[in-house]
């Protein structure tokens, strides 16, 4: 599911000439708002519940440089969720489908009044409910890595 449509913008590139690393953050970042506009916490969502999502880790893959104004598109994939937990995983493409980087995120669900986890609301679990999911055994290649010098 196409989640985010932006393009790079000279703000991004860096001194090598291409997307700095914090831009490609950056994106996934709005990428990840988009997903929470989308399951129903969007800024009138998040005052009618009192709730929101914090993101509690990110594996962020370079893959290929991005350059100004080139156009980025970001894909959406539920790996997994919880009562009050999503496991996300984000793959943005330039505009010939080339995969340039992957973001696998873990979101949690947070009472904004307590700034403790909390269950989704139940609107907010049903649209959760209509996301584009993987079965475990067919995740995105890129998905469920982990960091280390390989010996």
């Amino acid at each position: 599911m196409i989640i985010l449509e932006t393009q790079v913008v000279a703000d991004w590139v860096d001194y090598n000439g291409h997307m700095n690393d914090a831009a490609y953050a950056r994106v996934f970042s709005q990428a990840c708002e988009a997903l929470i506009d989308q399951i129903g916490l969007d800024e009138a969502g998040r005052e009618h519940y009192g709730y929101t999502i914090y993101t509690l880790e990110t594996h962020l893959c370079y893959r290929r440089e991005a350059h100004q104004d080139q156009p980025l598109t970001i894909d959406l994939t539920l790996l997994d969720s919880d009562a009050k937990r999503l496991h996300v995983f984000f793959a943005m493409f330039d505009d010939e489908a080339n995969l340039l980087a992957t973001s696998e995120q873990m979101l949690m669900g947070m009472k904004q009044a307590s700034g403790r986890p909390s269950p989704f609301p139940e609107a907010v679990t049903q649209r959760i409910a209509e996301l584009p999911s993987a079965n475990r055994d067919a995740w995105p290649e890129l998905a469920g890595r982990s960091i280390g010098i390989r010996r």
